[in-house]
């Protein structure tokens, strides 16, 4: 069974269904479950699938493809091709052999581990596509792999044999809050909704780590399990999952790391001043494109969607978790995340998270306020101290084409958040600080976001215009 991925399942389902060749290209974080998507949908029309070898050379993935053609092809003998010519050749006359009156599906998956330096893999499947399988109505190549950043420039942005050639491009992305707990539910297990916002802020909407846990186990309990443990499934996934994905994966790692310990985000200036680059480089543009296309970070532009104060956030809950507590808790003693999920240190991340996770469903949000149908442009507002005016922050800002705008206030807490005398006058301030610098002559709203609501007092009546709570979100 699917849980979610309507979307996806109606795409590649009209793409089985059509009349014609079809090319698609799945992409993904790791983990994030395109192969079981592909495997649950089309392997009953597969004709060919094959994986391809971490860090195998032109030889192992030749003698991977000649198995897997002979499995399929149920030849007598084993054949193994010299080169990617001869593969497809000897793929190309298997395939003349089947029925037409239905689609046959051949799979690649892990596409970017095939294609080994210098072997003219790419430019032979962009050859095998263009002067056979397009021209024949009953195939559907599907390709797929974890590093989203090759495919899309290797394949979708491709200005050779593959320009345009895909015909539907479909990017699977993390679980939302809902999925999630419909994937937990259908496991069977009976969390409530705080628990699944702690299990989502911490290991993010990943179907590979939420089916890790086991069912008679609090959250605690699994985390520590997991993450902590060195026996845990993913005590070592961090430096796994960027040596997967990229090649030279030191700078990508190092980008992370410098965004994990701010949680405003950075500047590309600031990134690299503290990663100790002295200028930008080819190698680190390309590391920054590389994790905003694999969904470990985002680009947060300031309002009006200038480019000048664009800052970069890490929104990958698993590599902040990792930074903010694995890496720093290796030596493992019993009971170690019991200890840290009470420390102070845990409080302030679990307010970061919750903000990330309320920007992964900026949709949801707009359903709770009633605006789905209004365009909207989602930012932030960072505006630094200057002349002897007071600085101010906005992580959130849904500017909206009805002429509104809602400056978000988030918060995560123990228990129903009570707004003090204080705090009021502050987000007052705020919000007059705003309008002063920005000019706006649209009607401001003030909206709170919280994961167990608010405190009905005199400021929370007076100051909060809609609130929205963490049951709206999961819903």
């Amino acid at each position: 069974m699917i849980i979610g991925r309507k979307q996806e399942q109606e795409r590649i389902k009209r793409l089985l269904d059509s009349g014609r060749s079809e090319f698609l290209a799945l992409t993904g974080r790791r983990r994030v479950g395109k192969t079981y998507l592909i495997d649950t949908l089309l392997k009953p029309s597969y004709c060919f699938s094959m994986t391809g070898i971490q860090n195998g050379n032109l030889s192992a993935q030749l003698v991977n493809f000649g198995v897997k053609l002979h499995e399929y092809a149920q030849t007598p003998q084993l054949q193994m091709p010299a080169n990617w010519q001869e593969a497809f050749l000897m793929l190309k006359n298997y395939l003349k052999t089947l029925p037409t009156d239905r689609k046959q599906v051949i799979f690649i998956d892990e596409l970017p581990w095939v294609d080994t330096p210098k072997s003219g893999f790419i430019q032979l499947l962009a050859h095998f596509w263009n002067d056979y399988l397009s021209k024949e109505p009953h195939f559907m190549l599907v390709i797929c792999g974890s590093a989203s950043s090759w495919i899309v420039k290797k394949v979708l942005n491709d200005p050779g044999g593959l320009h345009n050639r895909v015909t539907e491009n479909i990017h699977l992305y993390p679980f939302t809050l809902s999925e999630t707990r419909a994937f937990l539910l259908d496991r069977g297990f009976q969390f409530s909704i705080q628990d699944i916002a702690r299990i989502y802020m911490s290991l993010g909407g990943i179907p590979f780590y939420l089916e890790q846990i086991r069912r008679g186990e609090s959250i605690a309990a699994a985390i520590e399990r997991l993450c902590f443990a060195p026996t845990g499934i993913l005590y070592y996934e961090y430096n796994n999952l960027f040596q997967a994905l990229f090649k030279n994966a030191a700078i990508h790692q190092q980008i992370v790391g410098a965004l994990a310990e701010k949680n405003y985000g950075l500047s590309h200036s600031e990134i690299q001043e503290a990663i100790g680059l002295k200028q930008a480089s080819g190698t680190y543009q390309r590391a920054i494109e590389e994790l905003l296309v694999s969904d470990f970070i985002t680009e947060v532009s300031p309002l009006g969607k200038q480019k000048r104060g664009t800052r970069y956030r890490l929104i990958d809950e698993f590599s902040l978790f990792y930074h903010r507590f694995i890496q720093q808790h290796r030596k493992y003693s019993p009971g170690i995340w019991q200890q840290l999920s009470e420390s102070q240190a845990y409080k302030i991340w679990t307010g970061y998270a919750f903000e990330n996770l309320c920007m992964k469903h900026i949709s949801t949000i707009k359903q709770a306020l009633g605006i789905s149908g209004v365009y909207t442009e989602t930012s932030g507002l960072r505006v630094p101290a200057k002349d002897g005016r007071a600085g101010f922050q906005i992580d959130l800002l849904i500017d909206r084409r009805d002429n509104c705008i809602n400056l978000c206030e988030i918060k995560f807490h123990q228990g129903v958040y009570t707004i003090s005398k204080a705090e009021y006058l502050q987000v007052l301030a705020r919000r007059q600080a705003f309008i002063d610098y920005t000019g706006t002559s649209k009607q401001v709203f003030i909206t709170f976001i919280s994961n167990h609501g608010l405190h009905q007092n005199e400021y929370s009546r007076e100051l909060i215009d809609v609130q929205i709570e963490l049951e709206q979100l999961i819903s």
